[in-house]
């Protein structure tokens, strides 16, 4: 059986090109494929994360799943990393991937199939490393998680109606009571 060769490209909002090839079994599952990406890039692992079926536009497709957190009947049809062959996937002969691992942070890994050789490793082997890897914490909440000031909190209650109040007494009268 073939060995795979697939280019992780970590996707950054800065000029730094970091990129590892990992060299695969073709019929290593998911999860094997995500513990060496992890471990080549120096992450801990402890973040969720889903790989996801991608074509040459590098659109998301069908999800591949860390973990089966769903409920009742929709679970028979979500794939999980430890139960999917990365060859049950692979329908080009430069077949992509997205990884999004810490869906806080966002960190995005692009994959691309680039080649396929003879020799298959007996587990997944880092052939290739190219740029400094980033820290894991290094990247700053997504946009959609970011924390609300304490300024919004006080708009938040203003809105509605806290501070309209009126009990006869000012800030004024308070401060001699101390």
């Amino acid at each position: 059986m073939p060995g795979l060769k697939f280019r992780i490209l970590l996707d950054s909002h800065k000029n730094e090109e970091v990129f590892h090839d990992i060299l695969v079994s073709e019929d290593e599952n998911f999860e094997s494929l995500f513990k060496s990406i992890i471990e080549a890039f120096e992450f801990r692992g402890d973040q969720m994360a889903s790989f996801y079926v991608s074509n040459e536009n590098w659109d998301k497709g069908e999800e591949i799943s860390l973990l089966d957190l769903s409920e009742g009947e929709e679970s028979s049809n979500l794939k999980i990393m430890k139960n999917t062959r990365i060859n049950e996937c692979l329908f080009d002969t430069d077949q992509k991937f997205i990884l999004i691992y810490d869906f806080m942070k966002m960190w995005i890994f692009l994959i691309e199939l680039i080649g396929i050789q003879e020799e298959t490793p007996n587990s997944p082997e880092l052939i290739l490393s190219v740029g400094t890897n980033p820290h894991e914490d290094s990247k700053e909440l997504s946009d959609d998680f970011q924390m609300i000031s304490e300024d919004s909190e006080d708009a938040e209650e203003d809105e509605y109606g806290f501070n309209d109040f009126q009990d006869g007494f000012s800030d004024d009268d308070l401060n001699s009571l101390q």
